[in-house]
């Protein structure tokens, strides 16, 4: 059954299409989730969120075929909404996702991703949600900017200051090395 037909029986009250439809994205919708909150339970939290907001919402939806790009839209506005609310709570950071690697990777790839996830990291949740949507999600800056209701200059501009800003945590990881932590451990 293709996505159009799924979603109208969805629209309709069909929980099993709904659940069909959610279960081809929700993998995607997590690890994006853990890309911009940096917290498992609050990326949890968000998907949960959006995937309720999706089944409220969804007779709204006005063009059925762009159902993966509303999905993800609702998800960074909760990833949003999550982190302003969150912003004085403590969080802890996996900085290494392990459903995200697969088995037998070489740890070179394993070391180049925590590296960009500590990079990632230190960005602020508005300008991380930009680098996830462009990159991680695949999506135009153009569509960014539209679905954070933004205008494009300025999804331009939160991109390339994250760039730099990432850049410049990378620059002074591999110079420095990482942080350590007391106990002599990395942090």
């Amino acid at each position: 059954m293709d996505q159009r037909t799924l979603v109208e029986r969805a629209r309709g009250g069909d929980h099993d299409a709904f659940t069909t439809l959610v279960d081809v994205s929700i993998r995607r919708l997590d690890a994006a989730a853990r890309l911009v909150l940096r917290d498992r339970e609050l990326a949890s939290d968000a998907v949960q969120d959006t995937l309720i907001r999706a089944w409220r919402d969804l007779p709204r939806l006005r063009d059925p075929d762009r159902f993966d790009a509303w999905l993800h839209r609702l998800l960074i506005n909760a990833c949003l909404d999550l982190a302003r609310r969150r912003r004085r709570r403590p969080i802890e950071v996996d900085f290494i996702a392990t459903d995200l690697i697969e088995p037998g990777e070489p740890a070179g790839i394993v070391a180049d991703r925590e590296l960009v996830d500590t990079a990632l990291q230190r960005l602020e949740p508005a300008h991380r949600a930009v680098v996830v949507m462009h990159y991680f999600l695949g999506m135009p800056l153009v569509e960014v900017a539209s679905f954070l209701s933004i205008p494009v200059g300025t999804a331009k501009s939160r991109l390339h200051y994250s760039l730099a800003a990432m850049r410049a945590t990378l620059a002074d990881d591999l110079i420095v090395g990482p942080t350590s932590a007391p106990g002599g451990q990395p942090a």
